[in-house]
């Protein structure tokens, strides 16, 4: 265990994003509202976040020698990592010659692949997770499914928003599974974890915030994934009591385990066996924009104040909401987004355009959100508003 680690409070004057998405976007912008320095930084030219900070830099966030370069640079008083792909040997480096990594660069190493974190979960705490095990090989891969059974599922050991992600029905899938997952996964590792398909009634995401305050609780979020990458959203998702306390209990484990102060995504299953631990960021989580919609204090505002030592007395549900992903489906630098207009005309409905330089296969390049007095009638405009919206590839 390691701990709360000491409250920064008024003595942080400058943040430094380690990844500049539309999720780091939103921090930036909470960051500045409190009156704190900002600065991203990517891997590429124009990302979200860099178009709202005071200052960007560009580099290859897996060259330790050039994270170094510009932490060093910098001198942030808190570094916070908002994607996997970071040089997490050199923040272990840098944290202990005296820099502030968000929430500790260990749990950001133990995070940023998943054979760390499902180490972590299954063989220290003990929590309850599918069965799993890893392949650095076709063969081993081969081997690993045959242990495991079909239906699996194979992933990157390292990747995000579902990319190398897949399920292995029969024997004959695994070849494919395989060129798959090495090909999405991020960093220069071959090595794939294989896991148990779980029969699952739902799949949820409890926001866990580790503050001055203690341990706290946002109201349950509900998604519906596609290859691994969600599709939407919602806020609250019912749960039965039982459901929620060993919920709850699973996320101060695992959140207590990685330490630091800050937002914590943690995935569970809910099965008829009971809740089962999935996966966890140390980081605001893509399912967790619906709470710009929905709460007080959005994940962003919450991960904001928790990093800074400020108190979070309270985490209040303002109304049901939905959130529904805007993806590309082709490459291009050039192209436009429609329909905004139409998807703004339905009543209690936000936009929000991520401006992110080029199109992907894939990428969320916007997100909806609604509000409404059910998270069925949230969810049915949600759907509504984004059918609006369309991709134009000049």
């Amino acid at each position: 265990m390691y701990g709360y680690g000491a409250p920064y409070g008024e003595n942080a004057k400058k943040i430094m994003l380690l990844g500049s998405g539309e999720l780091g976007k939103e921090v930036v912008l909470e960051a500045q509202r409190l009156g704190v320095e900002t600065i991203a930084v990517d891997s590429y030219e124009n990302a979200p976040a860099t178009q709202v900070a005071h200052r960007y830099h560009v580099i290859d966030m897996l060259d330790g020698n050039a994270l170094r370069h510009v932490i060093e640079a910098e001198k942030p008083d808190l570094i916070v990592p908002e994607v996997e792909a970071i040089a997490t040997e050199t923040l272990i480096e840098l944290e202990q010659e005296g820099f502030h990594v968000v929430p500790t660069a260990n749990a950001t190493n133990l995070t940023m692949d998943r054979e760390g974190i499902r180490r972590l979960a299954s063989e220290e705490l003990d929590l309850p997770t599918a069965k799993y095990a890893f392949a650095n090989t076709l063969e081993e891969l081969k081997a690993a499914v045959e242990e495991i059974g079909t239906p699996c599922v194979i992933k990157p050991i390292m990747s995000s928003s579902g990319k190398g992600q897949s399920i292995c029905r029969s024997i004959d899938d695994i070849e494919s599974s395989w060129n798959e997952a090495v090909e999405g996964g991020r960093g220069k590792k071959a090595r794939v974890i294989v896991e148990e398909f779980i029969k699952f009634d739902s799949e949820i995401t409890l926001l866990t915030v580790r503050s001055v305050s203690g341990t706290s609780y946002c109201a349950p979020i509900g998604h519906v994934q596609e290859d691994g990458d969600y599709i939407e959203s919602w806020q609250p998702h019912f749960m039965t009591e039982k459901q929620i306390e060993e919920a709850e209990s699973i996320a101060k484990k695992v959140t207590d385990a990685l330490g630091g102060y800050g937002l914590f995504g943690v995935e569970l299953f809910l099965t008829s066996n009971g809740v089962y631990f999935s996966e966890v960021s140390p980081r605001p989580h893509d399912t967790g924009m619906v709470t710009l919609a929905t709460q007080d204090l959005s994940e962003f505002a919450l991960h904001v104040r928790a990093i800074l030592g400020f108190p979070i007395p309270s985490i209040r549900l303002h109304t049901p909401g939905a959130s529904r992903t805007i993806k590309a489906w082709k490459e291009t630098e050039q192209y436009q987004i429609s329909g905004v207009e139409e998807s703004l005309a339905i009543p209690h409905t936000q936009v929000r355009v991520f401006g992110k330089p080029k199109t992907k296969v894939g990428r969320r390049m916007a997100v909806v959100l609604h509000s409404a007095e059910t998270v069925e009638e949230a969810r049915e405009n949600a759907k509504e508003a984004a059918s609006k919206i369309k991709i134009i590839h000049d």
